[in-house]
């Protein structure tokens, strides 16, 4: 066998390898999409009420950081005595913290010179430090972003969980501006699987949900043991998250407390909030898979697994932007040179696998199914189970994100791989102008 031949054969069989390990956690995807009729995890209402705090990190954040506190003492169906909001001005050089205070909050100031200490996690720690130096005896924690809204019945939802034994949680996340451009649309989309589809069925399979974003929920007494908030990561949510599940903690996701934040709405904003995720998460997989994967056995928690599945994604987006297209051409244009027009052309050669051909029908038909089933169709479902969550009147204010998702997904493939190799910091997000929220939430979150 000539050399070139040898060189096919190696590199066909290294691809094949490739696409059985990308394969796994897309088949989970399609298997929490094809469970998407399970019913979703209600906690029974409580009639204690527990004392709590809010806790938002922001560095120049006075464009929204008024509206956000104002709306949580104004909005929440929740005593008003049993709850405190703080805001950590992180480093801000503009009224973030002047305007947090004369809404409300209670500001901790914040200015560290240390420019390796520029990212929320330190924010984040110094924040639980002066709360817990408070003495208050808070049962549990609200942590959100400066431009989050939350549905009216956030905080008694969390209660419920909490007093149903919950000690950490996530939302439902949504958009607050869902509705304002194409992109939005189906970028809104795309971030609404994880909690509509996936979150929906890791709760009712009993594996633990991914406490990676704004809105969620944490026991106080976990941070009381800690003595203050253990990761200074860029992603420190996802490590919050894998260290208290290492510890033994269950990690839960409260459907109908919903949480509506500013959704990128260009490839630009999109790039920039991809960067900080990919960089940190696949930074994160290379310190936690050994431990996760023993602790699968330890702990006989399958959780382990599949949080590393999810997160392998960001590994994932690199190979498809990558090995993928530089594979493909390069065996379609061995093949086409060579005359291997057929499965046997390729086997009277002495080698293995499909012709020139047949290769193209392959590549086009998994682009199809792709593009139209696990795209177009995924986006159709969403829009027709939960439109009212994404802050849409009418279900066709959404269609267009739909057929619009698989070409998101590209895009945000590719931000992903590009993010792998960037080192990102906090830096002061471009926000859209939409933060209002659909009416009448209150009724539509619980639907």
């Amino acid at each position: 066998m000539a050399w070139h031949q040898t060189l096919y054969e190696v590199l066909s069989t290294i691809n094949n390898v490739i696409l059985f390990l990308i394969g796994i956690p897309f088949s989970l995807q399609l298997i929490f999409m094809l469970l998407f009729w399970l019913p979703k995890k209600r906690y029974a209402k409580s009639d204690k009420k527990n004392r709590l705090c809010v806790i938002i990190c922001a560095h120049n954040e006075e464009d929204v950081i008024a509206n956000t506190v104002r709306r949580i003492f104004e909005r929440q169906n929740y005593p008003r005595e049993l709850y405190d909001v703080y805001v950590v001005a992180h480093n801000c050089t503009d009224r973030t913290a002047e305007l947090a205070r004369a809404a409300g909050a209670i500001v901790f100031v914040h200015d560290d010179p240390d420019p390796a200490h520029h990212i929320v996690s330190y924010a984040l720690r110094h924040g639980y430090e002066k709360i817990l130096e408070t003495g208050i005896d808070y049962a549990f924690s609200i942590r959100l972003d400066a431009d989050n809204h939350i549905n009216d019945d956030f905080f008694s939802l969390m209660n419920d969980a909490f007093c149903a034994g919950v000690q950490i949680a996530r939302p439902y996340e949504s958009a607050l501006n869902m509705t304002q451009n194409q992109f939005t649309r189906a970028c809104g989309l795309y971030y609404t699987f994880d909690s509509r589809f996936a979150s929906r069925v890791r709760e009712r399979l009993h594996l633990d949900a991914h406490v990676n974003g704004p809105g969620s929920m944490t026991d106080m007494n976990i941070i009381r043991k800690l003595g203050g908030y253990d990761t200074i990561s860029i992603v420190e949510d996802t490590e919050f998250c894998f260290k208290r599940m290492l510890d033994g903690y269950r990690c839960h996701f409260v459907e109908d407390a919903v949480v509506y934040e500013d959704l990128p709405s260009s490839f630009r904003d999109t790039m920039n909030r991809n960067k900080r995720i990919a960089s940190g998460n696949v930074r994160l997989l290379a310190k936690y898979t050994p431990r996760m994967l023993w602790n699968t056995v330890k702990q006989l928690r399958l959780s382990f697994v599949e949080q590393l599945l999810t997160y392998f994604f960001m590994i994932i987006c690199v190979l498809l932007c990558t090995w993928i297209p530089a594979y493909y051409i390069y065996a379609c244009s061995y093949l086409g040179a060579n005359g291997l027009m057929s499965y046997g052309d390729v086997a009277a050669a002495g080698l293995s696998g499909p012709g020139f051909w047949e290769l193209l029908l392959i590549i086009g038909c998994c682009l199809a199914v792709l593009f139209v089933f696990a795209g177009i169709a995924q986006g159709l479902l969403l829009v027709l189970l939960d439109y009212r969550k994404m802050g849409a009147a009418r279900r066709r204010d959404l269609l267009s994100g739909a057929f619009l998702f698989p070409f998101f997904t590209v895009i945000y493939c590719v931000t992903m791989a590009i993010g792998v190799f960037s080192k990102p910091r906090w830096a002061k997000i471009n926000r859209n102008t939409g933060e209002k929220l659909p009416e009448s939430t209150a009724e539509r979150e619980r639907e």
